[in-house]
């Protein structure tokens, strides 16, 4: 091969972040559960995340479903946000 592909690559970076969160969302057109929702990495230390589990566990959900809800209270949705209404 004599030359660069000018294919990206699996872990590039963007150049430009909000055209690439854009064209994220507008490539979603199912209606589906997972179409209506963003993946959401943190660290947290190995305690931590066990008595996150923990505390799923003894409520009887997943440690998503309590999460989503408490970042909903702690985050509510306001009718002046532009980007929670898009």
């Amino acid at each position: 091969m004599s030359g660069r592909s000018s294919k990206r690559g699996f872990a590039s970076r963007p150049g430009d972040a909000e055209g690439w969160v854009k064209a994220s969302d507008a490539s979603r057109r199912r209606t589906d559960t997972a179409a209506l929702t963003a993946r959401l990495t943190i660290d947290v230390s190995p305690a931590l995340r066990g008595r996150i589990k923990v505390a799923a566990f003894q409520r009887g959900v997943t440690v998503a479903d309590m999460l989503r809800e408490l970042l909903a209270r702690e985050f509510p949705l306001r009718p002046e946000s532009r980007h929670e209404r898009q």
